[in-house]
């Protein structure tokens, strides 16, 4: 079976936070049949990313609710009614939950992505801590720390809003991520445009459109990037397990790693910490890339420590 592509599990988890609405239509149905029909393994998936959903909601927070709505006919047509009845219930609980406050974190190395009730995607990055409220006129969500990649469903009459300290990135409808740093708030925005302001400094106000990137503080804009969309993208590698470096020093490349492992990369050696290296590894082989970098460049590597891989200047 072909593997599931990025477009299609977005598709998928969009489909399903629509049908868990109350405003599925025939004409939703007919969108979704066609999906279903243009790819193999696009109803597994489907199911997938349902059973996914019902995942988030807490047992303690679960509703009863006696009367399942009516499935669509796609469920019918297909011998799910009786099976899927109790998942369209829990379902409802589910975005009942998900529109008054819902809390997530994910462990070192977990990427997590996330349907939410509005129809958005919002995808986790490893060790990061979040909450999402959905609100009649507002959408919002506030980073304790970490980084998440929204792909924010239009909805003009309810802003989408992420809180990250007192940096703030406002959008209706587009794709943009927000990490925070030690040294401030990452906004990178890969479709539409985004607002980003501080609410120290109601002047330090930026719009951001698709390739921008900005740092910000609480009281300065630290950095600021145009039309660079493929750094754009190669920052946002990790959505698919991967990390890509381009003329990155290896210091910053050993911080990108620790992010995603228990076993520590550590610049032993000054005097290597500013070699740049280009690369494309998976987030979990810390070993791949040290024998990359010790192939490449005059570098050594101490691994008397199991827990931690050193690098240094090679003697």
């Amino acid at each position: 079976m072909t593997p599931a592509t990025e477009h299609d599990r977005d598709m998928a988890a969009r489909f399903v936070a629509r049908m868990d609405g109350e405003n599925w239509s025939e004409a939703d149905e007919a969108e979704l049949q066609l999906w279903l029909d243009g790819g193999a393994g696009r109803e597994g998936l489907l199911l997938q990313v349902h059973a996914a959903w019902l995942a988030t909601t807490p047992a303690a927070e679960e509703e009863i609710v006696e009367e399942a709505p009516a499935a669509p006919a796609f469920w019918r047509r297909r011998g799910f009614m009786g099976a899927m009845a109790a998942s369209v219930a829990a379902a409802v609980g589910a975005q009942r939950w998900l529109d008054a406050r819902s809390s997530f974190a994910t462990r070192v190395g977990e990427i997590r992505r996330v349907p939410l009730a509005d129809g958005s995607v919002m995808t986790i990055n490893s060790g990061s801590e979040l909450t999402v409220r959905m609100a009649r006129g507002s959408r919002e969500v506030e980073i304790a720390q970490g980084e998440a990649w929204f792909d924010v469903a239009k909805d003009a009459a309810r802003p989408f809003t992420v809180a990250a300290g007192k940096v703030r990135a406002r959008a209706v409808g587009t794709a943009f991520s927000v990490r925070r740093r030690e040294t401030g708030v990452e906004v990178l925005v890969t479709e539409g445009v985004v607002e980003s302001w501080s609410e120290e400094d109601e002047s330090l106000r930026l719009r951001l459109a698709a390739g921008e990137r900005a740092l910000l503080s609480d009281t300065a804009v630290v950095h600021y990037e145009s039309d660079r969309a493929s750094a754009v993208d190669r920052s946002l590698a990790w959505r698919s397990g991967m990390i890509d470096l381009n003329g990155t020093s290896l210091s910053e490349a050993a911080d990108e790693f620790n992010r995603y492992n228990q076993r520590q990369i550590i610049i032993a050696d000054p005097a290597v910490a500013d070699e740049q290296f280009d690369g494309l590894f998976r987030i979990n082989d810390p070993q791949g890339f040290a024998e990359a970098v010790k192939a490449s460049l005059n570098v050594g590597i101490d691994e008397s420590d199991p827990r931690v891989i050193r690098l240094m200047k090679s003697q």
